[in-house]
C-alpha cells in the first residue's frame, strides 16, 4: 500500500493510525503547492482532487478522505474502534465532525492572502470547536482508555493549533502530549521529518 502524504498535513492522522494497526505502507511525499511527487510525476494523475491523504492499494484501487481511510484502517485493527454497540458509529460521528467542522475551520489560517479579520474569526471558531471537543472525552482518549482512529485525527489538528498559538484547552494539550509518547506517533513524526 502507498500512502500519499504531505509532512504535517492531515494525512499524518492516517500515517499514525496505520502504524498503530501494524499495517505495511510505502510513503509517497506530495508537494501540495505544485501537486508533484518527489519523482516529478503529477499527483493529480493519481488523485484528481489534488490533496492528501490518498491510500493506494496494491491492486491500484485508491481511497481518499480521512473519514474513509481512518475507518478502513480501524476495520483492519478493531482495537482502534471504540467499544460498545454504537462504538463504530461514535467514531464516525467524531471523524465527520473533525473533517467537516474543525478541519474546515482552520482553512483561513493556512491561506496567506486571508485577511486579518478572517484569520481572527477562524481562530475564534477553531478555539470554540476545541472547547467543545474537550467536553467529549470519556477518559485519557476520546472514547475511554484506548486510542481510536479518531484520536489520530484530533492529534494532528491539535499540533496545528498549538503551533499557531491558539488557545488549546488544558485537557487537549495533555492529550496531545500523551499521543506524542505513543510509538506509532513517534514513528510517523520521524518518517515525516517532524521530530
Amino acid at each position: 500500500m502507498k500512502l500519499y502524504y504531505s509532512p504535517g498535513a492531515c494525512s499524518l492522522a492516517d500515517h499514525i493510525a496505520m502504524h498503530e494497526a501494524g499495517l505495511p505502507l510505502e510513503l509517497v511525499k506530495v508537494d501540495l503547492k505544485t501537486h508533484k511527487l518527489e519523482d516529478g510525476r503529477s499527483f493529480l494523475d493519481i488523485n484528481p482532487k489534488g490533496y492528501v491523504p490518498a491510500l493506494q492499494f496494491d491492486d491500484g484501487e485508491l481511497l481518499t478522505e480521512n473519514v474513509a481511510i481512518l475507518s478502513w484502517v480501524a476495520d483492519q485493527k478493531p482495537e482502534l474502534v471504540p467499544a460498545g454497540h454504537l462504538g463504530r458509529y461514535r467514531m464516525l460521528e467524531m471523524l465527520a465532525y473533525f473533517s467537516s467542522e474543525l478541519h474546515k475551520a482552520f482553512h483561513p489560517l493556512f491561506v496567506p492572502q486571508a485577511s486579518e479579520a478572517d484569520k481572527r474569526q477562524a481562530r475564534a471558531a477553531v478555539e470554540k470547536k476545541l472547547r467543545f471537543v474537550a467536553t467529549q472525552f470519556k477518559g485519557p482518549y476520546l472514547f475511554g482508555a484506548h486510542m481510536s482512529a479518531a484520536d489520530a485525527y484530533l492529534f494532528v489538528m491539535l499540533t496545528w493549533g498549538m503551533d499557531m498559538g491558539l488557545d488549546v484547552p488544558d485537557a487537549l494539550a495533555a492529550f496531545a502530549e500523551r499521543m506524542r509518547e505513543r510509538a506509532a506517533v513517534k514513528q510517523a513524526l520521524a518518517h515525516e521529518g517532524l521530530e
